[in-house]
């Protein structure tokens, strides 16, 4: 008896010491491994790495942009569902446990010793806390101290924070693959879908990813992703979290997975994106707008956006089409599987045209094979469609080369070759019939206003963003021809002259200067019709009325006027400036005529409504009129809220409606008349330049500005008759008889102290009984002249009559 006392008093002395030394060893080792922990404060500020995204001005999505795809979800709007599935996938005990999970441990270890040697998935040990610490806090390393310090932080988590906020954290660093972190980005993601959308096979599969998201990739593992989700279908109803037959219901459902794309979210609105996006980028830095979690408004009105593609597209066509056939995109060899070949050439996804390969052609039609979609997972589709071209739809191609230069062609043969790739579009109505097309060799853009505030409603840039990310309307310097000489004309009326101010339209050659040669503008026509007045000379465009008007009123009052509008930053004050000789962007020229359109009242051009930060704290507001009484909460028969616009004024408002109402004319009788079809009030310009290069035209009504330029990138004559009236004109009309079709007819607004005085258009003096004549604006204080005069003559008898058509002398051209 003593012997065994002995022996137990032994075993327990040992075993006290043991247990102190493992107590101090583990002592030891904590200490030691808490020496170089994290700080894990650093999780209390936590601000992760969001998305920024922007929104048209009716709050639809526009685009996003992002190094992480991630939004970040406050844990009280995560559905309970959510949870319950993450928590049933990752840690069922995440509420009970203290930061690790003895239980789980044990578990894992014993199902792993079960399951050894079968090549089954182990199951993991790690707490959600434990992630935390390691996707936060530590690395990916796999080690034994990695493991220790991610259990040391676990604890110390724990301790400092709550379990919401721990499984926010979580929800919200996660990776998910295919480059969403976090739950809210990976809902949108996969399934397009918010997360409250998400139904219970959906997100059973988010919860199934975050231990191996590549190894669950619904397109190339697809019946191991299925099999991980019904996994955690059958853990969520282990747990009592939902019944069993709603997880049978739930494994029986396809795993359909929407990948939501990346970029504009709106068709046709690249390149009003990516505008926004390097205006974001100028005024915030790369890490704001791909870390910040910016949400921009935008004045993007996607119905307007989506018919500026259409009407810019449809000119773009139109002009290319009459130039004839070019030849095919590309050529392929008909050997082996045709289908395969024509999916490795790129085709453009802006674009609402067919990709297609000729297989076989005759006098009357080409047989065509379409390019073969891709399958989710990257493959080509085995299926094969076909289709026909006619002779009705390749009629337009005419040769552009050779002997045969100009003509049509009579056969489909003459123009299809098999192996041709080339693009198609439907034929309405003909089944199975397609009409060929081309991309168009020129560009062009577009840009529309509004006048009152400098919104941008639409804006394209060219005829496909895929082809071409070189943005027309705001980087394309071009020069503005004619329509820059509005604004001559409305630094002379801000300066004394009225419409019916007479000017010589004759011959001039100008000095300029020593080792330049004598320069002498021409007006389109080559002819001259002799004293005119300026309302004449901006509707018909005369370019030697403007040089004349210019010299007389003073190329210096013509730059500043220039500088004023926005136009040129700071504008050579010589002449041939006054015919829109300079370079500038549509952007600039539309922003300027909406100043005219707005009374004179200046206007900063602008994509941009509103930002926020991440935390919904307004940062920039594009609209900075004041507004009295907006800051009311209820109704106290207080007066209506008003805005109060302190903008510069840089025209005279009475001159804002004279060069209105000249623009006018020039729709009415000028140069501009395809606007007539709109049939509503509609004022504008022409512009050509020297060779038509260049072809524009910029109008406006009292409720939205257009502007359309046309040219080659590389710029070079487009063609005799090019001119901005005959192909700018007319798709801004197509665009204006669509936009404003159920809007009400509404007259430029006349200022007050204007007076409407009937004239003489011929003469500009005062009109007599049963005279024609036409209401001209004048300003108070002026009136028609009472007697002839013309500047540019000092003698009457040096007027020339519109029947003389003078010859034109030598000189270095002009812009019209």
């Amino acid at each position: 008896m003593r012997l065994l006392l002995r022996f137990l008093g032994f075993m327990f002395a040992l075993g006290t010491v043991v247990l102190l030394a493992g107590a101090g060893a583990a002592t030891y080792f904590i200490w030691k491994y808490s020496q170089d922990l994290p700080d894990y404060s650093q999780l209390q500020n936590y601000e992760p790495p969001v998305m920024t995204r922007v929104h048209a001005d009716d709050g639809a999505l526009v685009a996003e942009w992002a190094r992480q795809r991630r939004l970040y979800i406050p844990i009280q709007n995560v559905p309970r569902l959510t949870i319950e599935a993450f928590l049933s996938a990752e840690d069922k005990n995440f509420y009970e446990h203290g930061g690790i999970d003895p239980s789980g441990i044990f578990r894992a270890a014993l199902v792993y010793l079960q399951n050894y040697g079968s090549n089954r998935r182990p199951q993991g040990a790690s707490t959600i806390t434990q992630q935390v610490a390691k996707n936060f806090l530590l690395t990916n390393e796999v080690s034994i101290d990695r493991k220790v310090k991610e259990a040391l932080l676990a604890l110390r988590i724990e301790r400092a924070y709550s379990k919401d906020r721990i499984l926010e954290l979580y929800l919200n660093e996660i990776y998910l693959g295919m480059g969403a972190y976090g739950i809210a980005a990976a809902a949108l993601v996969y399934f397009d879908k918010s997360v409250e959308e998400l139904t219970i096979p959906e997100v059973a599969y988010l919860a199934a990813l975050p231990k191996a998201p590549s190894s669950y990739n619904p397109f190339r593992d697809r019946e191991r992703a299925i099999d991980r989700r019904n996994w955690v279908i059958d853990r969520m109803a282990e747990n009592g979290f939902i019944t069993m037959d709603q997880a049978e219901e739930a494994k029986k459902s396809p795993l359909t997975v929407t990948p939501r794309p990346t970029g504009a979210q709106i068709f046709a609105a690249e390149y009003y994106a990516e505008e926004v996006r390097r205006q974001i980028y100028d005024r915030y830095g790369e890490t704001k707008l791909y870390e910040g979690g910016l949400s921009v408004r935008t004045a993007l009105n996607p119905k307007l956006q989506l018919l500026a593609k259409k009407t810019l597209s449809d000119g773009l066509v139109r002009f290319d089409e009459q130039r004839g056939w070019r030849g095919p995109y590309k050529t392929v060899e008909m050997t082996g599987d045709w289908g395969v070949k024509l999916a490795e050439i790129k085709s453009f996804y802006d674009i609402p045209w067919k990709l297609a390969v000729v297989l076989s052609s005759d006098k009357d039609s080409a047989r065509i094979g379409f390019q073969p979609a891709r399958e989710k997972g990257g493959g080509i589709s085995t299926a094969r469609d076909v289709g026909l071209i006619t002779l009705e739809g390749a009629k337009w191609a005419r040769w552009t080369k050779g002997p045969d230069a100009g003509r049509q062609v009579n056969s489909v043969a003459q123009v299809l070759k098999p192996g041709d790739v080339v693009f198609v579009e439907p034929i309405a109505g003909k089944d199975g019939q397609f009409r060929l097309r081309q991309i168009p060799d020129v560009e062009g853009a577009m840009v529309v206003m509004e006048p009152l505030t400098g919104r941008v409603l639409a804006l394209s840039g060219g005829f496909s963003y895929d082809e071409s990310q070189f943005n027309r309307a705001t980087q394309a310097l071009r020069q503005p021809g004619s329509s820059f000489k509005p604004f001559v004309y409305a630094a002379a009326l801000d300066n004394g002259y009225t419409p019916s101010t007479v000017v010589l339209d004759a011959p001039i050659e100008i000095d300029q200067g020593p080792g330049m040669p004598v320069w002498a503008p021409e007006n389109y026509a080559k002819k001259f019709y002799g004293p005119q007045t300026l309302r004449f000379g901006l509707e018909q465009s005369r370019n030697v009325m403007t040089v004349r008007l210019a010299q007389d009123v003073g190329m210096p009052i013509v730059a500043e006027y220039a500088r004023k509008f926005g136009i040129y930053d700071d504008m050579l004050p010589v002449l041939s400036m006054s015919l829109g000789a300079g370079e500038t962007t549509l952007m600039r020229m539309v922003g300027a005529y909406a100043m005219i359109a707005n009374g004179g009242r200046k206007v900063t051009p602008s994509l941009i409504d509103r930002i926020q930060d991440r935390y919904g704290h307004t940062i920039y507001r594009h609209d900075e009129r004041e507004c009295r009484g907006c800051e009311a909460t209820n109704w106290q028969n207080q007066p209506e809220p008003t805005l109060i616009d302190r903008r510069p004024v840089v025209l005279d408002p009475m001159t804002s409606y004279q060069i209105t109402e000249m623009m006018e004319g020039v729709v009415q009788r000028g140069t501009g008349t395809a606007l007539k079809e709109v049939g509503k009030p509609v004022a504008g310009k022409t512009g050509t330049t020297n060779d038509e290069k260049d072809a524009w035209f910029v109008g406006f009504t009292p409720e939205v500005v257009v502007g359309v330029y046309l040219g080659y990138d590389k710029p070079r004559a487009m063609g005799k008759g090019s001119t901005g009236g005959l192909l700018s004109a007319p798709i801004v009309r197509d665009f204006m008889k669509t936009a404003l079709a159920d809007r009400p007819a509404i007259p430029f607004r006349v200022p007050p102290g204007i007076k409407l005085v009937r004239i003489n258009p011929k003469s500009g003096l005062r009109a007599g009984t049963g005279e024609n004549a036409i209401l001209e604006a004048f300003k108070p204080g002026t009136a028609p002249p009472d007697s002839y005069s013309v500047i540019g003559s000092s003698d009457a008898a040096l007027g020339v009559t519109p029947e003389a058509d003078r010859a034109v002398r030598s000189g270095t051209g002009g812009l019209y």
